[in-house]
């Protein structure tokens, strides 16, 4: 809104010069424009307070100096005293409706922070029956009118919106805002603002409830500058965040990461160009997959003042941003962004699209033609006639984080979550949490973990479990079918896959892995390989797993393996038998194709004859239908 604010700020500006040149006032009280030439001199001071208490005086001199009520209207206004600048606007209008045109312009800009949508409605339809007045500020009307209107009807048709403060664990007599958890829900970390100083702070969740919140890090945390503005990757290992005037700067914001070691962080560091300029980079959201980041930045080429902004991570680093569009930039500021981990929910603020006043919060919704569609306003009384930012989500979605200072708390801004409704939630996310471990000697493992859209063939997670815990943690957007995969060197691999097809609960999937060493006799089953019923043909989902298995035997090209086929007991057991034995060796023709040499490859099928589980159930069944690789020779 900064353009906007500015032109209305001017005309305020131009309007006190025209008054403290003209003689010809209202009034001939020589009292009444004795202290109105001087609230003038105070106004070119910038000495506002004491211009309205002088602009007061000539008003109680004279209740009929129309130009001291505007002028005093103008100064409030400026001063965001809405309510009495609408009092002045009003007489000014009462004593005469034609006095200046540009004063049902500057009353309906009061009226709108007040929540007074029917009169400022009234007023600016007024004004833009002016034929002479600046297209700037018709088209500044038009936007307010556009603003009452969905006003009024988000007012008659409000959303169920029930705040819950987060309680003495997390809000003080300080400030606290912008709140985002990890995906488990675990962990919360926040800013904290004390004695104009920002810091993060965090607060972890123990038997379902919020612990005290304690600092952050004296890594990341300094004394000298602020960090803020954060955004937290789904499983709590990188934080993104702003932080402002650094000697390692490029602008006067820039955007940082830092990365968990163990209990503590690690130094933090610039991200740098071309992501950062020499501009205002701030407000950092990364979407699960961790490679594309969404931010706020004032840099040439936008639509606004602020304009939220997209960079890819790619194999060179991060790529030169690239404006999210007029779906979602206005001529106003859009901040805050928010993507959620289902990667196709954007919710956002801005000053620019309909809404109830000031700045308030928007979801924008991925298209099938991968583009974002019209926003749509969060609706009322979430947003309302003052400034609403700042909004994330569980990854679930169920529930939102907020910072208010509009509702009775601890004092300041407090932070609140409450319910999202239905309508505007986004689509169904669950995630998989693990441990890997050694299987001899259960130690934690660090190992690569890479989670795949089996459809598409195109990796949505790849990072390493951590080093102390073995620990990792990744969203997973429902509609899909999954595969994953764990390795590290000396170990066989790890092949798991989860259907979210049809999935409607969100069940979170929890699973310890343990990594066999490379020794024979050990087996690996390949889940994510996938035959038709009755057919030995393989799927196109099964090329993820079998290049990871062609990957394998590249790392470690001394070893042997048996490829080994298995059935259930429905049916022939005869046909079972052979059908096992060609699916063996389908996979076995697809090794040799990616020229892994026979004489390293044997297959075989088993039929029937070696279940892992009973026959009882479909989903036992399925188990005992699997492909195998064994080690037969080092």
């Amino acid at each position: 809104m900064q353009k906007f604010c500015f032109l209305i700020f001017t005309f305020c500006l131009v309007a006190v010069s025209v008054f403290a040149q003209d003689k010809r006032y209202s009034t001939n009280n020589q009292e009444a424009i004795k202290n109105f030439a001087l609230a003038n001199q105070s106004i070119d001071d910038h000495l506002y307070d004491e211009a309205i208490s002088l602009l007061q005086k000539a008003v109680d001199a004279d209740s009929k100096f129309i130009e001291a009520h505007a002028q005093l209207g103008d100064v409030l206004r400026m001063r965001r005293m809405y309510k009495p600048a609408v009092e002045q606007f009003q007489k000014v209008i009462t004593l005469d409706p034609e006095f200046n045109k540009g004063i049902y312009l500057k009353i309906a800009d009061s009226e709108i922070p007040l929540a007074m949508y029917e009169p400022a409605l009234h007023h600016l339809e007024k004004y833009v029956t002016y034929t002479t007045n600046t297209p700037q500020n018709i088209s500044y009307a038009q936007k307010l009118i556009a603003d009452c209107k969905f006003s009024i009807q988000a007012i008659a048709h409000p959303v169920a919106f029930k705040p819950i403060n987060m309680g003495p664990e997390i809000n003080t007599a300080d400030d606290e805002y912008l709140p985002v958890a990890t995906a488990d829900e675990a962990e919360l970390i926040f800013t904290r603002k004390i004695n104009n100083n920002e810091d993060f702070y965090k607060s972890m969740k123990a038997d379902n409830k919020w612990q005290k919140a304690t600092y952050l890090s004296n890594i990341i945390n300094t004394p000298m500058y602020n960090e803020g503005a954060q955004s937290i990757s789904q499983d709590g290992k990188y934080l993104f965040f702003t932080g402002c005037n650094r000697p390692d700067g490029l602008g006067r914001c820039d955007i940082y990461i830092a990365q968990k070691r163990g209990d503590d962080w690690a130094k933090p560091f610039s991200i740098g160009a071309p992501l950062n300029t020499s501009g205002w980079e701030a407000q950092p959201s990364i979407s699960a997959d961790g490679r594309t980041m969404y931010f706020v930045s004032n840099r040439k080429g936008g639509y606004g003042g602020y304009d939220i902004w997209k960079s890819h991570l790619t194999d060179k680093g991060w790529s030169e941003p690239e404006n999210m569009g007029p779906g979602i930039n206005t001529a106003y500021d859009e901040q805050s962004p928010f993507i959620h981990p289902d990667d196709s929910t954007f919710y956002f603020c801005s000053s620019g699209w309909p809404g109830l006043g000031a700045k308030d919060l928007f979801v924008s919704r991925l298209g099938k033609d991968g583009k974002w569609q019209k926003p749509e306003n969060l609706g009322y009384p979430i947003n309302s006639s003052g400034d609403e930012n700042g909004l994330t989500l569980t990854a679930n979605g169920s529930y939102a984080f907020f910072a208010s200072n509009a509702l009775k708390g601890y004092g300041g801004f407090d932070i609140y979550t409450f319910e999202m409704p239905e309508r505007i939630r986004p689509k169904v996310v669950t995630y998989v949490k693990g441990t890997v471990l050694d299987k001899k000697t259960k130690a934690p493992l660090e190992a690569a973990v890479e989670i795949i859209d089996l459809q598409k063939d195109s990796p949505v997670y790849q990072d390493y479990s951590s080093e102390d815990a073995g620990e990792f943690l990744a969203t997973l957007p429902t509609g899909k079918n999954y595969g994953l995969n764990i390795s590290r060197e000396g170990y066989l691999f790890y092949s798991d896959n989860f259907s979210l097809i049809g999935l409607k609960d969100k069940k979170a999937f929890n699973i310890t892995v343990s990594l066999s060493p490379i020794e024979v006799g050990n087996k690996v089953i390949l889940k994510n390989i996938f035959f038709d019923t009755n057919k030995f043909d393989l799927k196109p989902e099964s090329k993820a797993e079998l290049q990871k298995l062609v990957e394998f035997m590249e790392v470690n090209p001394t070893i042997k393996i048996e490829i080994s086929g298995f059935t259930d007991n429905v049916g022939n057991k005869d046909a079972n038998q052979t059908l096992s034995e060609k699916r063996a060796n389908s996979v076995y023709q697809y090794l040799v194709s990616a020229k892994v040499k026979a004489d390293r490859l044997v297959y075989k099928g088993y039929g029937e004859t070696q279940p892992i589980t009973d026959n009882a159930t479909e989903e036992n069944r399925a188990l005992n239908r699997r492909t195998e690789f064994m080690i037969i020779a080092k």
